[in-house]
């Protein structure tokens, strides 16, 4: 879902997407000349590998989040919640995927192995 940059305005406009079963609910908001402000939620379950066993379990999101979104390229090395759009198009679905790419380049541990504190080695 790509929104271009200059048709978001002062009002909140509402944005609704869901990837691999997780749903992105918000709202889209100008906030200065070159920035539009994410606010959202993410809510739903991710299928995730665990990375002790291989097993493979779900994980519940129940994410806020805030972002800033600028069509410039941003000066503002310290804040790591700019996405730039350089290309003047907002694009949700890349936000989105990004989000749960997040979730799935993580460590992740199922219940059983994040409740277990025997020593795990296997031999090759």
């Amino acid at each position: 879902m790509k929104i271009v940059f200059d048709k978001i305005g002062s009002t909140a406009k509402p944005i609704e997407l869901s990837s691999e079963g997780v749903k992105l609910e918000g709202t889209l908001k100008k906030s200065g000349y070159h920035q539009v402000t994410l606010d959202a939620h993410m809510s739903g379950s991710i299928e995730l590998d665990c990375d002790r066993c291989g097993d493979t379990y779900n994980y519940d999101v129940d994410n806020k989040l805030q972002l800033r979104l600028s069509d410039i390229v941003s000066e503002d090395k310290d804040d790591l919640d700019i996405i730039e759009f350089l290309d003047g198009e907002i694009d949700i679905s890349y936000i989105l995927q990004s989000e749960i790419n997040t979730f799935k380049n993580a460590y992740n541990y199922c219940d059983k192995c994040a409740n277990s504190d025997e020593d795990f080695e296997v031999e090759y």
